[in-house]
């Protein structure tokens, strides 16, 4: 398990990260995805240490909390030593039923990382991430919020999840001009099947020197290896949870491709999707969640799969985004510097 330097920070976390959205839920979308006790919960944690993960993800939206809660216990129950692993949770969705108890607000963000502590029982969160872009809100004032809990000691580094270019860029400059803590990551929806990145946040991020942390690296299972091209086959989240979106006519040819690749080196599909993602530049860890100890497993074997020059164009043919302007005005009014 390589380690990879989280953004210009001085924190060092594992290529792959154990996701969380599986740990509890009883009801609507998350007893979909999820559902797992606490003793399936303090499995998967212990799987994943054991294969030299060092970093977990959560949400305080996560089954209404429960998320947050189990792995906390699961820490707990492990005797992890807290500076042996690195936790990352998330704010921004509904808490509660009034207007103030969800949003980037300076005051859902203090309340909601005091009870992410309280659920975790931990007395810091390593990475603090805004789960999206709050249009209500002005920017400045959410990064004001997440400068006074690192000033408090409350969180060490800063991130972001599903924020546009433009976005990412003006909180970047905010933070600067008013020398509030930086912005390190980014959380973001990146496969084989989804490349939209790559236009503008891909660069964006590179040139900034932020990190990003993929989440659905297997697009909701659709390239976990038990579809065929249109999404059929077999049963899974994706019978009653058809997320993330999917072009399934490029996705056909994709899942052909990803078959060929797998059988000639011996591997898995899901495990080719992984190691994709871990082959690009961009990534600095890879979210993976799971349902049972043998799926992380295979999972995380995805770290010893190495894909050849050959592979990696196979697989960058069929599922490269269309030319999009400005993109190729760019590339071509460019090509004089190449």
């Amino acid at each position: 398990m390589r380690m990879r330097q989280l953004g210009h920070s001085g924190l060092f976390v594992s290529e792959l990260c154990l996701g969380t959205m599986t740990f509890g839920g009883n009801e609507g979308m998350w007893s979909q995805i999820g559902r797992l006790g606490q003793d399936e919960a303090d499995a998967l944690v212990k799987t994943a240490l054991d294969a030299g993960i060092n970093f977990i993800d959560t949400a305080n939206v996560y089954a209404g909390g429960e998320s947050e809660r189990i792995l906390g216990r699961s820490l707990s129950n492990l005797g992890v030593a807290r500076d042996d692993v690195v936790v990352a949770t998330k704010v921004l969705g509904p808490m509660g039923a009034g207007p103030n108890a969800r949003g980037a607000s300076r005051s859902h963000i203090l309340s909601q990382c005091k009870q992410s502590l309280q659920r975790l029982g931990l007395d810091h969160i390593d990475l603090y991430q805004i789960h999206g872009f709050d249009k209500a809100v002005p920017i400045d004032e959410t990064l004001e919020a997440l400068d006074t809990l690192v000033r408090h000691g409350h969180v060490r580094y800063l991130g972001l999840s599903n924020w546009a270019a433009w976005q990412v860029m003006k909180a970047v400059g905010i933070a600067e001009m008013r020398r509030l803590a930086p912005i390190l990551s980014l959380q973001a929806y990146y496969t084989l099947v989804g490349r939209d990145l790559e236009r503008d946040i891909a660069p964006m991020l590179q040139s900034e020197g932020i990190g990003l942390m993929v989440w659905s690296p297997l697009a909701g299972g659709y390239l976990s290896g038990k579809y065929d091209g249109e999404g059929t086959g077999a049963d899974g989240r994706r019978a009653t949870f058809d997320f993330p979106p999917v072009d399934r006519t490029r996705g056909s040819a994709v899942i052909s491709a990803m078959r060929e690749v797998a059988d000639a080196r011996g591997c898995t599909v899901a495990q080719v999707a992984l190691s994709w993602l871990l082959h690009q530049s961009v990534v600095t860890s890879v979210i993976i969640g799971a349902r049972r100890p043998e799926q992380l497993s295979d999972n995380i074997g995805a770290t010893k799969v190495e894909l050849s020059a050959d592979d990696l164009a196979k697989l960058d043919a069929v599922s490269r985004l269309p030319a999009e302007y400005p993109g190729w005005m760019l590339e071509r009014q460019g090509a004089y510097r190449d």
